[in-house]
């Protein structure tokens, strides 16, 4: 049987559109459409997609979800952070839950709590034991679900061809 793209059922069509952005080799439109994919899951208001830059300890946004409040191009020094260090060195999933945690590991903490967010999930992207960069969901509630854990890391996942496809060639 064959579903047409425009009565698949959202998650079908958000495959459909990742599936369309990376044959056209386009790593903006992926990222854009594995954050529609992944909301129907996640319910976040902000997704960023960050590179991260292992000699300079530096992630730098490649996509935001809400580029007036975060917008592509900016970056951050990760170095000496606890964050840094779990997420871009160890390639450990974070889970920050409530407004505390958010607090205590972001230095922009006042305008994640201006944007009403109380939660984010960090992934880390890797491929052979590199992390190439992150994806980040932050939520509106104060607390995550293994549910939402699943999703954000298949988000990564999904995150991965892109991210090989900007890596600097060697």
């Amino acid at each position: 049987m064959t579903v047409s793209i425009d009565s698949a059922p959202p998650a079908q069509a958000g495959v459909a559109a990742i599936a369309r952005a990376y044959a056209a080799a386009d790593p903006a439109a992926a990222f854009q459409a594995i954050d529609a994919h992944a909301h129907a899951a996640l319910a976040h208001t902000l997704c960023t997609v960050n590179r991260y830059d292992a000699q300079a300890m530096r992630v730098l946004r490649l996509y935001s979800s809400n580029p007036e409040a975060y917008p592509p191009g900016g970056s951050k020094d990760k170095s000496g952070t606890a964050w840094g260090r779990h997420v871009l060195l160890e390639q450990k999933l974070f889970i920050g839950e409530g407004e505390d945690a958010i607090r205590e590991f972001f230095d922009d903490h006042d305008a994640i709590r201006r944007l009403g967010l109380r939660s984010v999930i960090n992934v880390p992207v890797v491929y052979g034991r590199v992390c190439l960069g992150t994806v980040n969901f932050l939520m509106p509630r104060a607390a995550v679900s293994d549910a939402d854990v699943q999703a954000a890391q298949l988000a990564g996942l999904l995150a991965l061809p892109a991210f090989q496809a900007l890596r600097p060639q060697a």
